[in-house]
């Protein structure tokens, strides 16, 4: 007999749990999250560090949640989840003292809804910084521009917060590819990143911070196939289409306005609770057990805010189909395997680009990279593979404590600070922790390229994550990739986990994923749990809204 009872038990506190609880209590059924750690939010969490007075994103640093259903559906601003919009957005600098900054083509003009207007003097600021590269690759942008305005624009929100086609019937994206004019040209579905970057656009500039800003937004290496989602959300960063956003707070007031409107909607929410096993009956899902050994009945069903492999040890392999555990054990984290490095400093970097553009210092997402796409696509990963560490960073950066005053003392700056490494398999722990120190070191190092004032008696103190301590911190991030599963062609949209579980649904009947490691993917506020609702609804016959 279980020791509780609830219509619906999500296992998982992480973002996507708890969008997914909101949407099931909304929808009358009694919901409980059950969560390992200490307290909500998985990756969109924040925590004080690297000292007393500072406040750090230890994963997820950006963050749009404002552009999610859930937002406006449960009022997440009235609950805390306040945005500030930043006039510059994109920026990369490069070590030959230029630098690209971009401008929100869609400004906000209501920061309390986020809602966004065109603004063409925005676009053209944006345009006349590529012209100072090349005249035509401003011609490209507009022109990719005007298509994004007439029909990527709507098919990117659909194809974001639908479930994924079945095979053979082409998703809101893929219907583009019938329109020359103002669509896709069909081959860009199967380019890979590098090859995308060389066919759109011929300037240095804007080839190198097409393929790093792919490989950041999106999981994908510069040999890998992104697929049109992948171009898409790449090029809008590139060419600032939406606009940059910083939550006030950090990126836990993301997870606490969740967490907020879940409770208020009746919710039960249970910490140091970690799910060891799925209860299942005739290939039902019936409820869960605890490690301590506590049973939890689940009336309707169960919902995973975990890996796909995470679900199949709930499950039993016993329980699951050879070719279906074949496949889930052969599912890629290799990509996204990061490094995020938290810095406290005693004033802002003074960036030697500023006399180029001195907007370059204001800029909410600020890349610092060799002008060299060559390196990138080429030598870059392969430097890290063997190394763990590239002889020339590609650092992506966000200087948050620029307009959040609460995220740093007075007169006092954190940045959170992006780069790459290799999956965890690949090093032992005593080496991870070399790597640690030695990233330390070179950031600093090679952030003196661009800004000269970021020396050692300038930084107060700093905070390292390797892929190694991402894992022990998240076991879903295989690998210590934050994608849950590499975005690449095979394991995405109707292939994400894996093609027989691409529906959200697992092999035991009323048990379902919505977790980043289904359509469509890594990112805060990405379609997955809200899509995942879609077809739960679509199963139960509740009444979607």
């Amino acid at each position: 007999m279980a020791d509780k009872s609830y219509d619906a038990i999500v296992i998982g506190g992480g973002h996507h749990g708890l969008i997914l609880g909101c949407y099931l209590q909304k929808a009358g059924l009694k919901t409980a999250i059950f969560e390992r750690a200490q307290k909500v939010g998985g990756s969109v969490i924040s925590e004080e560090g690297p000292l007393p007075g500072f406040l750090l994103n230890p994963c997820a640093n950006w963050t749009r949640f404002y552009l999610h259903p859930a937002y406006k559906d449960f009022n997440l601003r009235e609950k805390g989840l306040e945005y500030i919009f930043p006039e510059e957005n994109e920026a990369v600098i490069f070590d030959d003292d230029t630098c690209f900054v971009g401008y929100s083509a869609f400004k906000v003009v209501d920061p309390v809804t986020g809602k966004t207007e065109f603004s063409e003097s925005n676009l053209q600021k944006t345009l006349d910084q590529i012209r100072r590269f090349s005249k035509k690759d401003a011609e490209t942008a507009e022109e990719l521009f005007r298509r994004y305005m007439k029909k990527w624009k709507a098919a990117m929100a659909e194809y974001r917060f639908s479930p994924p086609t079945p095979y053979g019937e082409k998703n809101a994206l893929e219907k583009l590819c019938d329109d020359p004019k103002d669509g896709f040209d069909p081959i860009w579905q199967f380019m890979t990143t590098q090859q995308l970057a060389y066919d759109l656009f011929e300037s240095e500039e804007l080839r190198t911070l097409f393929i790093r800003a792919a490989m950041t937004s999106f999981g994908g290496a510069p040999h890998d196939v992104i697929g049109l989602h992948g171009l898409v959300h790449a090029l809008g960063l590139v060419l600032s289409w939406e606009p940059a956003a910083i939550a006030k707070g950090g990126s836990q007031s993301v997870s606490n306005a969740l967490l907020k409107a879940f409770e208020e909607l009746g919710g039960e929410v249970h910490l140091n609770c970690e799910v060891v096993k799925l209860l299942h009956e005739g290939g039902v899902a019936k409820g869960i057990k605890l490690r301590e050994g506590t049973e939890v009945e689940a009336k309707v069903l169960v919902a995973g805010d975990i890996s796909a492999f995470q679900a199949l040890q709930l499950i039993g392999e016993e329980y699951v189909d050879p070719k279906i555990t074949r496949r889930i054990k052969n599912i890629r984290y290799d990509r996204h395997n990061v490094v995020w490095a938290v810095f406290a400093l005693h004033e802002l970097p003074k960036y030697k680009a500023s006399s180029f553009n001195p907007d370059c210092e204001k800029a909410p997402r600020t890349y610092l990279c060799p002008k060299n796409s060559d390196y990138l696509a080429n030598l870059y990963l392969s430097e890290i593979y063997v190394k763990g560490i590239a002889s020339k960073l590609f650092m992506f950066l966000g200087p948050d404590s620029i307009w959040d005053e609460s995220r740093a003392p007075k007169e006092k700056h954190i940045i959170g600070i992006e780069e790459f490494s290799a999956p965890v398999r690949f090093f032992s722990p005593s080496k991870w922790q070399e790597l640690r120190v030695k990233f330390q070191k070179e950031i600093v190092k090679q952030w003196q390229i661009y800004a000269p004032n970021i020396k050692e008696d300038n930084v107060i103190a700093c905070r390292i994550y390797t892929p190694y301590d991402i894992l022990k911190l998240h076991p879903n991030m295989h690998e210590g990739s934050i994608a849950c599963g590499d975005m690449i062609i095979s394991q995405l949209d109707r292939f994400r986990p894996i093609p027989e579980m691409s529906s959200y649904r697992t092999p035991i009947k009323n048990f379902y994923l919505c977790s980043s490691a289904t359509h469509n993917g890594v990112g805060t506020g990405r379609g997955c749990s809200y899509n995942c609702f879609q077809i739960i609804c679509k199963d139960l016959e509740l009444k979607f809204f």
